[in-house]
């Protein structure tokens, strides 16, 4: 996302970390946090101690330019935020075992995440009209390689899907479920923010959610 989207997706989304959070003040580590910062200095702001770890985080007190797996906690953490990181990673049981590792027991994990595998031609049709004129985000981008690849939308986005490596969500949240106890799981909207819109403009389409919003506790 360029700028002015990541303001819109981490102002919408803010309310539903902020209360699956310990009350503060909590230790809270941020898995791709990205060059903005995530949601540390909303963290910081709510009187948490955050640290935001990201090869692309900015410089400074609190980030840790590095991959998550890297990442050492000086202590047990009270809860991990990971916001669209966990899709990316190379092996999801790795992952959260590192997450796992790095909680104290009974501590929270906030996971925020796209189900592509819900991501329909519908849905891809109901976004790519609605695109902003002249911009260059990611859904612009698999807009036109998507006119051009002349493919079935399913056929095109598993090709992307499999070249990039990225995990469903549902093997997501199977992967946390084995080592910790989920307390809330919904779909929520996912593509307004990169659109200009709302997410109750997204909700009222009719079209698949494939935001997943995710609270589990460690044992």
């Amino acid at each position: 996302m360029t700028a002015e989207p990541t303001r819109r997706w981490l102002d919408a989304t803010w309310p539903f970390v902020r209360a699956a959070l310990p009350p503060a003040p909590a230790r809270v580590v941020e898995i791709g946090c990205g060059p903005s910062g995530g949601f540390v200095p909303a963290l910081l702001s709510a009187g948490h101690a955050a640290d935001g770890v990201d090869p692309e985080a900015p410089a400074g007190a609190g980030f840790h330019q590095m991959e998550f797996e890297r990442f050492a906690a000086p202590e047990p953490v009270d809860a991990v935020v990971a916001c669209t990181s966990l899709h990316h990673v190379a092996d999801l049981d790795v992952m959260v075992d590192r997450i796992a590792g790095a909680l104290r027991p009974g501590g929270t994990v906030v996971v925020v995440e796209w189900a592509r595998e819900r991501f329909d031609e519908r849905t891809a049709r109901w976004c790519f009209d609605r695109l902003p004129a002249g911009g260059d985000g990611w859904l612009h981008r698999h807009a036109a390689r998507w006119r051009e690849s002349g493919l079935a939308w399913a056929d095109y986005l598993d090709g992307w899907a499999a070249a990039e490596g990225l995990h469903r969500a549902d093997r997501i949240v199977a992967a946390l479920r084995r080592r910790f106890v989920v307390r809330s799981l919904a779909a929520a909207p996912y593509f307004f923010a990169d659109l200009g819109l709302d997410e109750d403009d997204e909700r009222r389409a009719g079209i698949a959610l494939t935001g997943v919003r995710c609270v589990a506790s460690a044992g």
